[in-house]
């Protein structure tokens, strides 16, 4: 076998990649599958493969696992043995290796992103081909440390860097394949490339490169910034085994408006997945702006609560299979539908509706300015006088005193999402910035950002 046999499936949204690994024989196994098995299955079949083994290197805090997906056809579920998984399963511990008939799949205990964490080597008889390292080696970086708890960052700290040396005895060439990059909230900052090799990451990961444990910690802890509070729970969903989901969790039913107003009445919530132009042309009063796009599982799962029922405003040209997924991949299940008819069958009812005003990055800065992008972000340069919040913070009681008011971020749509978190709260003076941020403010008034 060679890695032309290893096929990457990118989760753009989340910054994550799994690996389908063809055997060589007809079989194939997937490593840290997410859980639409769609992208696997179909390539699969088209390479005329059948996928015997599905691989996890450590418990996900960032997606729910689709390894009980493939379980339920036909595959055979390994992961470590501490990761005590509930449900069946082949548990390897450190140095055990899973025969693959000629290649071998041996784990390699890599502690550190999680406790339990495995990385997995492939071998061909004394010949390693590939490392699939999960988050124990990433593109220029490893995978974050502090997503179990405050008590036990530092002992995960210092794991990972005694992981991180055992790896960096493994030959230069070996091939790295990475669970978490760029755009992962799991990674800390790091290369925008997906994979990569030993040797390459001897010569340019800082981390890697740091003389001692302690630089590597202090490198390690100081990159890190904030992360949805739904990582927090999603490590047990996939110790527990996620539910499989039938044909029918993936439609998205269509409710009439007197239908969604009455789940309204009964807790559910109202997310307009609409692209922020419509959604600022006129939306229903009350509803959370979250534009369908590949980062929007991440905000779904920072702003809304798992157990309240959900219901849908989209176009007619927006994809309802990849908002289902977006969802089912973060473990939201309760999906209650969406308003048939659109935004036209809300207003024909009569029903109470927002609007909100959109300017071009030029008029940023003509009043109070509300920036909402990430800590790192801003330390690239803001609007002088900005007030800075996160969005994930915005909900949480760091709402900016009232008068008018300008929200900005990067391109449109976070600034729509928290324009409409403060006008569901009560603020109705509200500008959203669309078409740039503070750099092309910045270019075009001539002004120079702050730094904080």
């Amino acid at each position: 076998m060679t890695t032309n046999g290893i096929h990457p499936i990118l989760d753009e949204g989340l910054g994550n990649s799994s690996y389908l690994v063809d055997l060589g024989d007809g079989r194939a196994l997937v490593v840290d599958p997410v859980r639409d098995p769609t992208p696997y299955l179909e390539l699969a079949r088209r390479r005329r493969l059948r996928i015997t083994h599905a691989v996890e290197t450590h418990l996900h805090a960032d997606f729910v696992s689709g390894s009980r997906e493939l379980a339920a056809r036909g595959a055979q579920v390994v992961a470590a043995r501490a990761a005590g998984l509930r449900f069946p399963h082949r548990g390897l511990d450190d140095e055990e290796e899973l025969d693959l008939g000629g290649l071998v799949l041996r784990a390699v205990a890599t502690p550190g992103h999680t406790p339990e964490h495995l990385a997995w080597l492939l071998v061909d008889g004394a010949r390693p081909l590939a490392l699939f390292s999960g988050g124990a080696l990433l593109v220029g970086g490893v995978a974050r440390t502090d997503l179990i708890s405050p008590d036990q960052t530092e002992p995960l700290t210092r794991a990972a860097w005694r992981s991180l040396q055992r790896l960096h005895a493994l030959p230069d060439d070996l091939p790295v394949y990475p669970t978490h990059g760029a755009g992962s909230f799991c990674s800390a900052p790091g290369n925008a490339e997906r994979t990569t090799t030993i040797g390459a990451e001897r010569a340019h990961n800082p981390l890697l490169a740091a003389p001692d444990e302690e630089a590597f910690a202090e490198r390690l802890l100081g990159g890190l910034g904030s992360f949805p509070p739904y990582f927090l729970r999603l490590r047990e969903v996939n110790q527990r085994g996620p539910r499989v989901l039938a044909d029918r969790d993936w439609r998205l039913p269509k409710l009439p408006v007197e239908q969604v107003t009455r789940q309204l009445e009964d807790g559910a919530v109202l997310v307009d997945a609409r692209p922020v132009a419509a959604f600022a042309a006129g939306h229903p009063a009350g509803a959370l702006s979250i534009a369908l796009r590949p980062a929007f599982a991440t905000w779904l799962g920072w702003l809304v609560e798992v157990d309240r029922p959900l219901v849908f405003v989209l176009d007619d040209h927006q994809d309802r299979a990849e908002l289902v997924r977006q969802c089912h991949k973060i473990g939201y299940e309760r999906l209650a539908g969406e308003l048939a008819g659109g935004m036209a069958s809300w207003h024909t009812a009569g029903l109470p509706e927002g609007h909100l005003e959109l300017v071009g990055a030029e008029q940023a800065g003509d009043g109070p300015v509300l920036d909402v992008r990430q800590a790192s972000e801003v330390a690239n340069g803001h609007l002088p006088g900005a007030l800075t919040v996160e969005l994930g913070a915005l909900d949480g009681g760091r709402a900016p005193p009232g008068g008018p008011l300008t929200v900005m971020c990067a391109h449109g749509e976070r600034a729509m999402t928290a324009a409409s978190l403060l006008q569901r709260a009560g603020r109705h003076d509200l500008r959203v910035v669309v078409g740039g941020g503070p750099a092309e403010w910045s270019a075009a008034t001539g002004q120079p950002l702050a730094r904080p």
